[in-house]
């Protein structure tokens, strides 16, 4: 549980961050998450060309072969190809 702000004791922005988004999540649904996360995306794409997306997406890729072996592309080229 967060602990109160006084003098004695400074928030930290840990603790400032998760009571933001638990008032946050309590005053907003679904679509508004969905919302934010279009306008983002839309913003982000604006703001950057398909080298960004590419480099991005190797170090992705780098850092998932890193954690996960052959088993799990196995198994997500089955759900992959099922669908």
């Amino acid at each position: 549980m967060a602990r109160q702000s006084t003098s004695e004791h400074k928030m930290s922005r840990e603790e400032a961050g998760r009571l933001g988004g638990k008032a946050t999540s309590k005053n907003h649904d679904r679509s508004f998450y969905q919302m934010i996360g279009k306008k983002g995306g839309e913003a982000t794409s604006d703001a950057h060309d398909t080298d960004f997306y590419k480099q991005i997406g190797r170090k992705g890729g780098e850092a998932t072969s890193e954690t996960h072996n052959k088993d799990f592309y196995r198994e997500i080229g089955r759900k992959g190809g099922s669908n």
